[in-house]
Order: C-alpha cells, then sequence, then structure tokens
C-alpha cells in the first residue's frame, strides 16, 4: 500500500517539476546546485552576488549534445524563467573542458541555491556578456587569457595564467582606497603579491603579511609553495589579509588610490586577479575560494541532464535510463501481461457487440413466427439463420429437441418438455461459457500486475541500497534515481490492472444482459413450445395440412 501512495505521489509530483522549461528550442538542461548550508561548503557569513566558475567537463557535461564552440550554453535562475549574466573564460569540445563565469544574484549563507543550465539549440548565437557578470558589479578581471598579457602558462589553476620571475610586474588600473584585491597564487619564493605607495601584501618566510609603513601584520604559518592559495586583502578604514577565504591577518590604517602593482620581486604563478571597487563580505571571500578552487566539495553540485519536458524526457528519462536489469525483466513481463489483457478486451468486446446485434436480428424474425412454432420446427416456416446468435442457438436445441419426440401431429407430455428444459439449460451453460471465455485472464491482470509490479520495485529497492551500501556513498543524487527507478515496475504493474479492471466490469456488464435475455428466452421458448404441442393446439395446428392433402 505504502508503494502504490508513493507511485501516486510520485506521477503527480513528476508534471509540476518537469513542466517547467525556460525556453522549448533548447532541448537539453542540467541542475546545478549551490549548498552554503552545514551540509555543503558551511559558510556562515553574508555573501550576497557573485561571480560562480563552473568547471564543466565530461563528467558533468555533454559536449556533443552542445554546439561546437559552446554558443549555445545559458543560464537561468531557479525560477526557471530569469536567464543569469555569463562569462564564457574557455571553451573546448575536442578536450572536453570549459570554464564559464555566472553572476548568482542575492546568494545567502546556510542555503541551498538551484540554478539551470541549458544546452542543445542549433540556431543559438552567442550571448556572454563579461560586462554583465564583473563591471557592472564593480569587479575589474584579469583572467590573463586575454591578448598582451604578460607570459602566461596554459596550466593555471583557471584557463591560462600569469608566470612571474621575481623581475617582471603587471600594474593594473587605478583602484580605489576602498575595496577588495584578491588572485589565485602559486609561490615558488616570496615577494610582493599586491604593492602601492607605502602599502604590500605579500610572502615573507612563506608567510602572508600586511605591511603599511613600518607597520606589519603577519599570519602564522607559512604557505605551502607549489599549491595554488586564494590570496585577498580588503581595504577600508583598516587593512586585513584573507587566505583561502580565512582571515590571517590584520592592520590598523588607510591606504590612498593609486594603480596596483602585483607581483613585484615575486616568483611563482599568478591567476585570476580581481579588483572590487566596494568591500566584499568575509562569506563571499570564502565562497571565491571554495567555488574557484580545484575541488569545490559539497558547495557546487551538477545534477542529471534532462531532455525537454514531456513524456519523451525530463525526468521520465532520467527514471528510464536508471532501470537495472531485474526491473527489465518484470516490466517486459507486465509488457505481455498487458499486450493479453488488451487483445482480451479488444476481442471480446467485438464478440459481445457480434452477439448483441445478432440476437436483436434474430429477436425480430422469431417474433414473426412465434404463433406458428410447429410449422417453423416442422420447416414449414423459415426462420433466416443467425451464427452469431445466441438465442439462435437456443432455438436450434429446442427446435431440434422437439423434433426428435414430435412429427407436428403428436402432441408433447409434460416429461417431453422436462427433457427439452434440461437440454435448453445446457445449451445456456455452453453459451455462457462462450460469453466469458478468457476473462479469467483480465482477473489474472487485476490481481497480479499489482503484485508483480511490487516484487520489481522490492528487488529494485534492495539493489540500490546495496549498491549505495557498497560504494559508500549516501546521499540523495544516489538513492533517488534508483529508487525512482525502483517504482517504474510498481507504475507499470497498476498500467496494467487499472484499465483491465474497468474493461472486465465493463465486459462483465455487457456478458450478463446477453446472458439474462439468453434466460429470458430459453424460458419464453420452453413455454411456447408447451403450449403450441399441447392436445388441443396440435389438432389445431394439424387441420390445414390434412385438408391439403
Amino acid at each position: 500500500m505504502k508503494s502504490i501512495v508513493c507511485v501516486v505521489a510520485l506521477v503527480a509530483l513528476w508534471p509540476l517539476s518537469a513542466q517547467a522549461w525556460w525556453n522549448e528550442e533548447w532541448t537539453g538542461r542540467k541542475p546545478i546546485r549551490i549548498d552554503t548550508s552545514a551540509a555543503g561548503a558551511s559558510i556562515t557569513d553574508p555573501i550576497g552576488s557573485a561571480p560562480v566558475l563552473l568547471r564543466l567537463h565530461a563528467g558533468n557535461y555533454k559536449f556533443e549534445l552542445a554546439k561546437e564552440d559552446g554558443s549555445d550554453l545559458r543560464f537561468v535562475a531557479g525560477d526557471d524563467r530569469t536567464p543569469l549574466p555569463f562569462q564564457i573564460e574557455k571553451y573546448d569540445s575536442l578536450l572536453g573542458e570549459a570554464l564559464a563565469w555566472v553572476l548568482v544574484p542575492d546568494l545567502k549563507p546556510g542555503t541551498k541555491t538551484e540554478i539551470w543550465l541549458y544546452y542543445r539549440n542549433p540556431k543559438a548565437v552567442p550571448a556572454e556578456a563579461a560586462k554583465d557578470v564583473f563591471e557592472r558589479q564593480g569587479i575589474t578581471a584579469y583572467h590573463f587569457a586575454e591578448k598582451g598579457s604578460i607570459a602566461g602558462s596554459d596550466g593555471a589553476l583557471i584557463g591560462r595564467g600569469a608566470v612571474f620571475d621575481g623581475t617582471a610586474t603587471f600594474t593594473a588600473k587605478e583602484a580605489g582606497a576602498k575595496g577588495t584585491w584578491s588572485a589565485w597564487i602559486k609561490p615558488a619564493g616570496d615577494g610582493a603579491i599586491f604593492s602601492r605607495d607605502k602599502f604590500t601584501a605579500g610572502l615573507d618566510s612563506g608567510k602572508p603579511f600586511l605591511q603599511l609603513g613600518d607597520a606589519r601584520a603577519a599570519a602564522e604559518s607559512a604557505l605551502v609553495a607549489g599549491s595554488w592559495h586564494h590570496f585577498a586583502v580588503e581595504l577600508g578604514e583598516s587593512l586585513q589579509l584573507f587566505v583561502d577565504g580565512a582571515p590571517v591577518a590584520k592592520l590598523a590604517g588607510a591606504v590612498a588610490a593609486g594603480p596596483l602593482v602585483v607581483g613585484d620581486k615575486f616568483k611563482g604563478e599568478f591567476d585570476e586577479l580581481q579588483i572590487a571597487g566596494a568591500g566584499r563580505p568575509a562569506g563571499f571571500l570564502k565562497f571565491a575560494a571554495i567555488s574557484q578552487g580545484t575541488d569545490p566539495g559539497k558547495l557546487i553540485a551538477f545534477g542529471q541532464d534532462e531532455e525537454n519536458a514531456g513524456w519523451s524526457g525530463g525526468y521520465f528519462t532520467i527514471i528510464i535510463k536508471s532501470v537495472t536489469l531485474d526491473g527489465w525483466v518484470v516490466i517486459g513481463l507486465l509488457g505481455i501481461m498487458m499486450a493479453v489483457s488488451w487483445l482480451v478486451m479488444i476481442t471480446k468486446a467485438q464478440f459481445l457487440g457480434r452477439v448483441h446485434r445478432a440476437n436483436e436480428r434474430f429477436r425480430q424474425r422469431y417474433a414473426a413466427v412465434s404463433g406458428d412454432l410447429v410449422g417453423a420446427v416442422a420447416g414449414r416456416t423459415t426462420l433466416q439463420e443467425e451464427k452469431a446468435s445466441s438465442l439462435y442457438h437456443l432455438w436450434r436445441v429446442g427446435a431440434g429437441e422437439v423434433a426428435k419426440r414430435s412429427d407436428g401431429t403428436q402432441p408433447l407430455s409434460a416429461e417431453a418438455i422436462e427433457s427439452i428444459r434440461a437440454s435448453l439449460d445446457a445449451a445456456l451453460v455452453r453459451e455462457n461459457q462462450r460469453l466469458n471465455e478468457r476473462m479469467v485472464l483480465l482477473t489474472i491482470a487485476i490481481s497480479g500486475g499489482p503484485f508483480l509490479g511490487l516484487l520489481g520495485t522490492v528487488v529494485g529497492v534492495m539493489i540500490t541500497f546495496a549498491s549505495i551500501a557498497a560504494a559508500g556513498d549516501v546521499n540523495v543524487n544516489a538513492i533517488a534515481p534508483g529508487i525512482a527507478a525502483a517504482l517504474v515496475a510498481t507504475v507499470a504493474g497498476l498500467a496494467v490492472a487499472i484499465p483491465s479492471l474497468f474493461g472486465y466490469n465493463w465486459l462483465l456488464t455487457r456478458a450478463k444482459n446477453v446472458t439474462a435475455n439468453q434466460q429470458v428466452f430459453a424460458d419464453e421458448l420452453v413455454t411456447q413450445l408447451a403450449e403450441a404441442y399441447s392436445e388441443g393446439n396440435i389438432f389445431t395446428a394439424a387441420l390445414p395440412r390434412k385438408a391439403a392433402s
């Protein structure tokens, strides 16, 4: 019973989630979940609107289904109506690699936010807008992938990055006295990461530090050389240094506006320099450090691919693809059962229709000769044959039994009438057997279909939990497809039983109507034959024949 309730709920809720589709011209999509709750990245400080880096690869994105240049990529908010600004930093369909920056508005700590990635539209044109992602948010972003950048490396953390050898520097645009500077660094030595006038933020003996004039503040631990770290400085009434999203040093004082020098005497690699004109909350910096790193962990999760909404795609496609071999065996058996039940219902409906129409025709013809049953039995009055009529079959049995006992001049005794009634009763049984033939197959489908489907569901659930236990990965994404696929067997069982139940009751009602008409006709026929072959009536009926002779 619980399984049936789950199936009903699944069928009821499925269209609500699968029907929503941002644009029908895009035939593929996948959900992307951003989880800042305790179960995800566990960010407790405010975040706000933030550019999110999405790393697409063959494991989470079907490059073969999208356009070769990625121009059909679109990102939509969780309401499935609002397009989100995005920029594609890298797209290589041959290698199966892509980097996309998406501006997600109003991210909150301790929550789950969902956005949609749409793809597969051959007619789509590029729609990326870097200005909307960064510049309109007050951020100047240097991806170091643009032409004219300093010496770079293709193996950086995010696409292409810059390489500093201790002699080269990079001067960014004029920056204000307040704001946030951030970059990814892979140190191979010490040096200044950011510097301006009397201010420096960099590494000394591997330890991050801030220095303003003679004042200095440094982190307690040194960075591991040869690994990537998110390095950010918050400027305002005071200065604060964040490494990998965590505050490590703080210094009183303010920095004057002016050009920002990057990488002075620094040795190592540099990537994704972002200069924000306003201060960013601590949650924003932690979010950036986690989301842009090599392992976003539980912060960003890609869902299953979906096809355009409808029974040919959407969630239904995901469920079907998750059905295991044992489920297909049960569904196959149920498919055979369904085909048999529909065949029985169609052929039985046609048969009952033919019997009903033939009986109606026979009734009209019988009414015309019922006044001379003796003549009809003797063949003097013709009664047209109706092979499909069950009433005609009863008439043939009754007439045949009378013909054995009388030549039309001899009355029938009470014993003879009882014998004729017994023969008609036997004929009635045979006609009822014809009417109900193969109906038992429908009762098997009604009672056996749900149980067979339930068996498939139980086995599927067992296999799902066994596989999860073996993999040691317990999460909703691992459980949900297997459970949903297991429930398909119960849905298939109900799909067999429900039409069979309706069809069986309808056919049974029609068969009972024909049976009732047969019983009435048999009773009338016996009574009419008893009257026609009584002693007085036989004498009267025989007079015209004798006079004629």
